[in-house]
C-alpha cells in the first residue's frame, strides 16, 4: 500500500490532524526563508503534539549539517530530508553523522532528471516539480522508474488516486493540497488519506 507523508507542518493543532489521519511520515520545513518554515523550538512543540509512533522528517535546503545532527539528536526528527543543492558528499555526510535515513529530493523536468535521482545514493529518492510549487510534473516521465520513490507536486484529494493506481509509487507527499487559506485543514488530510487508501471517505 503506498504510504503517506503530509509535510509543512506550522502549528500544533496540525499535530491533532495527524494523529487522526496517522500518516507514516510528518514533514516540518526546518531551514529558513520559506512560507512554512518554523523555528527548532516550534518544531519541537509539534513534535511533542504528534503521536510518538509516526515518524517526523526534517526537511533541509543547502543547510549547514552540524544543524541537521543537532536536530536529529535532539529528537525533533527521525528522518531528514534534503530538498536543495546537496551532492552526493554532502548526503553520505549526513548519513553518516545522523545514523538516519536520508530522503532526496529532485526537480524533475526531463528522463535526464529521473536517471539522476535513481542513481542517488540517498535512502529514499523523492520526486517534485520544484520547491514547494505546489503543481505537478509530466508524470509519464517515471513509466520506466524501478526504484522505489515519494511523488511529490500538486498531489491533492482530486487526483492522488489516479496518481497512485497509475503510477504505484512507494509514498505520496502532500502539503498545499491539504491546506485551505494556507494552512493544514483537518477534513483535506482526512479526504486526501482515504483517496490514497481507497476507503470511502463522507
Amino acid at each position: 500500500m503506498t504510504k503517506i507523508k503530509i509535510c509543512g507542518l506550522m502549528r500544533t493543532e496540525d499535530a491533532g490532524y495527524i494523529n487522526e489521519a496517522k500518516p507514516a511520515m510528518a514533514g516540518m520545513i526546518l531551514t529558513e526563508g520559506f512560507r512554512r518554515s518554523i523555528s527548532i523550538d516550534h518544531a519541537l512543540a509539534v513534535r511533542r503534539c504528534i503521536d510518538p509512533s509516526i515518524p517526523t522528517v526534517g526537511v533541509f535546503v543547502d543547510d549547514e549539517i552540524k544543524k541537521i545532527v543537532r536536530i536529529v539528536k535532539n529528537g525533533i526528527i527521525s528522518i531528514v530530508q534534503l530538498h536543495g543543492n546537496e551532492d552526493e558528499k554532502y548526503i553520505g555526510e549526513v548519513k553518516r553523522k545522523t545514523g538516519v535515513k536520508v530522503i532526496k529530493a529532485f526537480k524533475i523536468e526531463s528522463e535526464d532528471d529521473v536517471r539522476k535521482a535513481c542513481e542517488s545514493k540517498a535512502d529514499i529518492i523523492l520526486l517534485d516539480s520544484g520547491t514547494g510549487t505546489g503543481k505537478s510534473f509530466d508524470w509519464s516521465l517515471l513509466k520506466d522508474v524501478k526504484r522505489e520513490y515519494i511523488l511529490a507536486g500538486g498531489l491533492k484529494t482530486d487526483n492522488v488516486r489516479r496518481a497512485v493506481e497509475n503510477l504505484h509509487p512507494w509514498a505520496v507527499d502532500v502539503s498545499s493540497g491539504v491546506e485551505v487559506g494556507g494552512v493544514k485543514n483537518r477534513e483535506k488530510i482526512l479526504k486526501f488519506v482515504s483517496e490514497v487508501n481507497g476507503d470511502y471517505y463522507e
